[in-house]
Order: C-alpha cells, then sequence, then structure tokens
C-alpha cells in the first residue's frame, strides 16, 4: 500500500470511531454546471476504496446539464457507449454531514490526480492550471466571497417569497445593511456557519446585504486554490442544507428578484513567488497592471463561466455595484477587478463579475488564465473607473453571443484546454436553448 493509501485509510478508519453511528458517506463531485452528484457509499465499502480499490463513475456525469439531462457534444453521452471513468477521495475531505435527519458523511471525490483525468471535469481543469503556474514559479493566494439569499420555503404562485424572521407579520420590514438582520436570523445563520467549519471551511465574516434576506460570507485566505474552490462549492451544499432543516430555502441564484440586487461570487487573488514576494508589488506594481490588462482582455470570453446561465445575465448592469463593462479600479466596487486598498505584501486582485452561482473551480481557472496572459504578454491596461468612468470593455450579455466568443479565443483555449472550451461551449449552448423551450405567460399577454 502506497503512501496516500495508507492515509486515507487512516481518515476513513479515525472518522469511524469518532462517527460510529455513521453508516454511509455520500461521494460528491462538482459537474459543469456547478451541481454535485455522486453515489452514497456504506462506509465498510469506502474503507475499501481508500485501500486501493477502485471507484469508478460514468464519465459523462461532468456534462449534465442543469436539469440533469444529457445533450450530444461530439461522440460524448451517445455516440461513447457511456464509458465509467476513475475517481479518487479528495484527503482531508471526509467530514460528518449535520443537516440531515440520519448520521451521514460526506467526501469529495475527483478524476484528477488519477492516471486518466477527465478534461473537461471542473476541478481537473483548475488543477492543470494551477499546475502550470507552479511549474512558472507563480502560487497563487486565494479567497472566496459568496453572496446569498434566504427565502420561506413556500414558494406563492411559483416565485421565491422573501424569509420570514420572528419579528415580521407578512411585510417586509427587514434592515437591509444593519447588524440586526443578522440578530433576526441568528439561529440558521450560526449553524450554516458551524456546519461549514466542520467541514473545514473557515468561514469568516457574515454581512447582512441589501437584498430582503441576503446575506454575504467570506472565506480565509488559502495557498490552495483547488482546496479554495472546495470550499465554495462545498459551502453551497450545506447551506442549503442548514437552511431547508430550518424551515427557509437558501439559493445562490445570481438574480433572484428583479428589482433587488443579485448575488455574486467575488475572488481575491494574489501571486506569490516560492519565497513569498508579492509578484504584483514588484516594480511600482508594474507586474499589477499587467495583469489587469490580462483579466480585461479575456474577461468578454469568459462571460460564460462567470454568468453560467440565463438568469446569471439579469444580474448584470441591474442596480448596486455591478458593472456592465470590462473595467478596473482602486477601492472601486463599480469596477471588475477591485484593487482593494492594502500594503504592498497583500496586494491583490478582487474579481467581482462573477454571479454566486458560477462554479468556483472554473472562475478561479478563468481569472487565474487572465492572470498568467497579462503578466506575459506585458501590456498596459485601460485607464482605471478612477480616472474616467466611462472606462470599458464591452462584454457579451447574453449566453449565445457568450459562446461565440469563448469557444475560438486562443488564450482561453491554450490556458484552459481545447476540449474542455468546446464541451463547456456546447453544454452552455444546448442548456441556453432547452430553457428557451418554454412559453411564458407574459409572450400570451403580449403576443397571443
Amino acid at each position: 500500500m502506497d503512501a496516500a493509501c495508507s492515509d486515507l485509510l487512516a481518515e476513513v478508519r479515525t472518522f469511524r470511531q469518532r462517527y460510529p453511528d455513521v453508516r454511509y458517506v455520500d461521494l460528491i463531485s462538482l459537474d459543469i454546471p456547478g451541481h454535485f452528484y455522486g453515489k452514497r457509499y456504506p462506509i465498510d465499502m469506502l474503507e475499501k476504496v481508500a485501500g486501493g480499490s477502485a471507484l469508478k463513475l460514468p464519465q459523462n456525469c461532468v456534462l449534465l446539464g442543469a436539469q440533469g439531462g444529457l445533450f450530444k457534444i461530439g461522440d460524448y453521452c451517445f455516440n461513447d457507449g457511456d464509458p465509467d471513468a476513475v475517481r479518487r477521495l479528495v484527503p482531508g475531505t471526509l467530514k460528518p454531514v449535520t443537516w440531515e435527519g440520519q448520521p451521514l458523511g460526506q467526501m469529495l471525490i475527483t478524476s484528477d490526480g488519477t492516471a486518466k483525468p477527465i478534461e473537461f471535469e471542473p476541478r481537473e481543469v483548475l488543477a492543470q492550471v494551477l499546475n502550470r503556474l507552479a511549474s512558472k514559479g507563480i502560487h497563487p493566494v486565494v479567497a472566496f466571497e459568496l453572496e446569498f439569499y434566504l427565502f420561506d420555503k413556500h414558494l406563492r404562485d411559483g416565485l421565491p417569497q422573501f424569509a420570514r424572521d420572528p419579528f415580521t407579520d407578512g411585510t417586509d420590514d427587514q434592515p437591509n445593511m444593519h447588524i440586526e438582520r443578522l440578530s433576526r436570523f441568528a439561529p440558521v445563520l450560526n449553524e450554516m456557519v458551524e456546519a461549514a467549519q466542520i467541514q473545514g471551511i473557515d468561514a469568516t465574516v457574515i454581512t447582512a446585504e441589501l437584498g430582503p434576506g441576503q446575506f454575504e460570507i467570506n472565506f480565509g485566505h488559502l495557498d490552495d486554490g483547488l482546496r479554495a474552490a472546495d470550499w465554495s462549492a462545498l459551502f453551497c451544499r450545506s447551506t442549503r442544507g442548514v437552511a431547508m432543516k430550518h424551515g427557509y430555502r437558501a439559493s445562490f441564484m445570481s438574480k433572484p428578484y428583479l428589482h433587488q440586487p443579485g448575488s455574486g461570487m467575488h475572488v481575491h487573488v494574489s501571486l506569490y513567488d516560492a519565497a513569498g514576494n508579492n509578484l504584483l508589488a514588484a516594480n511600482q506594481q508594474q507586474p499589477l497592471r499587467h495583469a489587469i490588462a490580462g483579466c480585461l482582455e479575456l474577461l468578454p470570453a469568459c462571460m460564460p463561466i462567470f454568468a453560467p446561465n440565463h438568469n446569471a445575465f439579469r444580474r448584470l448592469g441591474g442596480t448596486t455595484n455591478i458593472a456592465t463593462r470590462a473595467s478596473w479600479g482602486f477601492e472601486d466596487r463599480d469596477a471588475c477587478l477591485r484593487i482593494p486598498e492594502s500594503d504592498s505584501k497583500n496586494l491583490r486582485v478582487e474579481y467581482r463579475l462573477a454571479g454566486a452561482d458560477a462554479n468556483p473551480y472554473l472562475v478561479l481557472a478563468a481569472i487565474l488564465v487572465g492572470l498568467e496572459h497579462g503578466l506575459e504578454s506585458a501590456k498596459e491596461p485601460i485607464a482605471p473607473l478612477n480616472e474616467d468612468r466611462n472606462s470599458g470593455v464591452d462584454f457579451p450579455l447574453d449566453m449565445l453571443e457568450a459562446v461565440r466568443a469563448m469557444q475560438p479565443q486562443p488564450q482561453l483555449r491554450a490556458g484552459l484546454g481545447v476540449e474542455f472550451v468546446d464541451v463547456y461551449c456546447e453544454n452552455k449552448r444546448q442548456d441556453h436553448l432547452a430553457f428557451m423551450q418554454d412559453i411564458s405567460a407574459r409572450e400570451y399577454r403580449w403576443f397571443m
């Protein structure tokens, strides 16, 4: 038995000793739309997998659409025999599930690091980007921030309703952005943080945001980009579960209310060399300017990743602090790329464009490819918003236009992988077309 298997086996056995009532463990992985798929394993079988037995799932699980269906993408799904692909257990992710009615565990699985990884698996795409940067002496430090809404558990005419707290009589009197709202929802929010921390997630600051029932959670900075994205994905799963336990719905949907702020995924990224020097701060911050220029150049082609569905495009340009063009600025929340005030050691870029329901592995991978491209091409960026409020570059505002921009983009095809880009674009194109195959009540009212 090699060292990796030995460590995994020890992790499983320690878990079993600590949680003897747990009989099953959910083995989970994120697909292209950002949903978890997997299998519920008896824990004694998990011990065999940890010891070296093969763990296989259908390769095409990664290709599922937003509703779980399969699309014909090249020869995948319908002309490939639906083959299995090997997955591996992700060390350190076996944790108890605290929001279910029965004792349960969960653990991440992935194809990255296997003999034949799936080229279009989101975690594998990010792993390849991080490996390439490491070979160039570039080591990212990453922190995610996620906004989300709490809704009442009951829909009204199919529409979400804001979450009622103990002081609400049916009207929306929640104090937006006030610390009091954190107190009103303290039981569910506190358990959300506790559940995340049990998963090993460094959940830190909670903020009441502008929308009714909207909150933001911050995570600690990590020098492991894969783990940072793991945290973001796992937090979404645990938060939804805790909300249901308390009689609410939690959603990371980008724009649940047309006339209220949307929910974003903000990603802080700094780059260091092996000695711990901040690469962006060198030469009077000239590399920072180059990195920004690279991100802005690739941003229009990255829109299918940052806005992964029809609803996510509704968030852009809508209300507070949402950019309508690719832009940057110092301490400016209207910019897609904000440079927070900091010392040279902590100089970083805050990427603010992605919706909260975007795939965190792919968002981070796209950001890093943009930073990498900028450092290598060494171009000057457009003026920051601090100097010109009209500065910016147009980007696509619907999915089909965005896919047409992404698929041929040479730096993205090289940086994220040709196979991934082709598969991803076709998945998004098919998902969008499937979504549009519905006639809304408004169409009858307007055109009948």
